[in-house]
């Protein structure tokens, strides 16, 4: 390989970093918990989900501790694509077949409240987070798949939605049909989450970053242990770490993590398609634009080449969806890259609730299947009012404990299982390189006897050996080059190339080894 492919390979396998991070990079860190802590409700995860409940829960009158490993919102709320609507991609038609049509109902109506919430806090608190009311979409360009979009188009009007079949849309193709629901809004997530976490410390809650927890005890009160040492004693406990990092109700088997990449650059005003857009077909493809610079440019946002965590060549994905882009958004200088993950329940409706069958103080919410913005507002207020012993009428909807539903959706629990252990056993199997294969800046898993080894080499020749086994439950890890991380195709934990724990549910990071 030539000096200049050499390069070429390096400069497209790197991800420059979310849009959103990047022009809200806040405060500085807030300090890490160093001491015992009494609260009436402890929240592990500063999310939006994590967030939304934090700072309900304060508002009711709680005294209430969030405690993030990292830094506020730079996790997956912090590289999502902002698209705050109820209108998720099919899943209407889907709800009226393996429920019932007031299952659809409730999902509406709780979705659309979280955004009418939303809204309510950004005229009250004032914030700036470049909110724009847009109109939602679902399309497809497959003649065949018409009718799947006219029965959603169907099953969201009849949900409560204003939803409507139509054949027109901004895009610059044009489209077989498509749903569209208006009054939906984007906006800038991490602007949007700073200003309510001001807002929340101003009013008594508590926020820790740097402060990885641990452990969990139940009881009155609960105890959650960190990595700092220091204990949260809480009379209520709510698990928002997007995957959980407990799981005493078989959740890691009715969840199966996603990640997708994101691509964007500034486009001419013309160029705008003016809504939101998302299509099942060409493993998803979602569209947006955001304010961009003071010339009236607009920043294209494009999503999709969804796929587990450490399979595949992500720097291929990521040229493939440029590709896309560039095709269908002539001119556009796509400048900024980065991805995402999304965690989709078995049976389509995310888990908010109680942790297990028999918890009586300890929550959890998880699942959002790449809805995360509308569904973290949603379970914050359904959180809420589970703790402070208010009804709430999807609470038996978004019920981690639900097993009917669970068991209608077998053969999607089943085949999530199989691909767990397929790559549990198979990858143990498959041959592996001799580390001195291993190039600069890549990284490979390698045999070191009768051990496999996640070994990453840096630019200067380095070599930074690992195990290979994932701390969460044992799968071997992957490299992913485009982001440099090894990934768990599990369960979807993901570490830094020394190790350290870069998301759940692993808590603790990859073991250092000696070559």
């Amino acid at each position: 390989m030539s000096e200049q492919q050499q390069e070429q390979r390096h400069a497209r396998r790197r991800v420059s970093g979310s849009y959103w991070v990047e022009t809200a990079p806040g405060p500085p860190p807030r300090p890490a918990l160093t001491e015992d802590l009494d609260v009436d409700v402890a929240v592990i995860g500063a999310g939006v989900a994590g967030l939304s409940t934090a700072y309900e829960l304060t508002r009711a009158g709680l005294g209430v501790a969030v405690l993030e490993a990292r830094r506020v919102a730079q996790g997956v709320t912090g590289h999502t694509t902002a698209k705050l609507t109820a209108l998720h991609t099919l899943i209407y038609d889907k709800l009226r077949r393996t429920r019932d049509a007031q299952a659809a109902r409730l999902y509406a109506r709780s979705q659309s409240e979280a955004i009418e919430r939303a809204a309510e806090l950004v005229d009250e608190l004032e914030i700036d987070c470049d909110w724009e009311p847009r109109s939602a979409y679902t399309f497809v360009r497959d003649a065949s798949r018409v009718e799947e979009v006219r029965a959603e188009a169907d099953a969201a009007r009849e949900a409560g939605l204003p939803a409507k079949f139509v054949t027109e849309t901004g895009l610059p193709f044009p489209v077989a049909g498509a749903v569209r629901v208006a009054d939906q809004a984007q906006f800038h997530p991490r602007k949007y989450l700073l200003a309510l976490t001001a807002d929340l410390l101003e009013r008594g809650g508590r926020l820790y970053e740097g402060t990885l927890v641990r452990g969990l005890t139940e009881g009155e009160p609960c105890r959650v242990t960190t990595q700092t040492g220091a204990t949260v004693r809480a009379r209520h406990v709510v698990v928002a770490t997007h995957y959980p990092v407990f799981d005493r109700a078989l959740l890691f088997a009715r969840l199966s993590p996603r990640r997708e990449l994101v691509v964007a650059g500034p486009v001419d005003t013309g160029q705008d398609p003016e809504g939101m857009y998302i299509t099942p077909e060409e493993n998803t493809r979602s569209v947006r634009t955001a304010p961009y610079g003071e010339d009236g440019q607009r920043l294209l946002i494009v999503t999709g080449e969804h796929f587990t965590p450490g399979t595949g060549d992500t720097p291929a994905r990521f040229d493939h969806l440029s590709a896309w882009a560039r095709e269908h958004f002539p001119g556009v200088d796509l400048t900024l890259s980065w991805a995402t993950q999304d965690i989709d329940p078995t049976d389509t409706v995310p888990m908010v609730g109680p942790l297990h069958p028999g918890a009586r103080n300890t929550y959890v919410a998880t699942g959002f299947g790449g809805w995360g913005l509308s569904g973290g507002m949603m379970a914050g207020r359904l959180l809420t009012a589970l703790i402070t012993g208010r009804d709430c009428p999807w609470q038996e909807l978004y019920d981690p404990r639900r097993l009917r539903t669970a068991v209608r959706q077998a053969p999607t629990f089943l085949k999530t299982q199989a691909e767990v252990a397929r790559h549990f056993v198979g990858d143990r199997l498959r041959p592996a390189p001799p580390v001195e294969s291993v190039p600069p800046g890549e990284g490979a898993v390698v045999r070191a006897g009768t051990d496999r080894l996640a070994v990453y080499r840096d630019e200067a020749g380095t070599l930074h050996p690992l195990s290979a086994r994932c701390t969460h439950l044992g799968c071997l890890v992957a490299f992913n080059s485009a982001e440099r991380a090894w990934e768990c195709p599990c369960h979807g934990s993901r570490f830094g190339i020394d190790g350290e724990v870069l998301q759940g549910p692993a808590t603790r990071p990859l073991e250092r080894r000696e070559l």
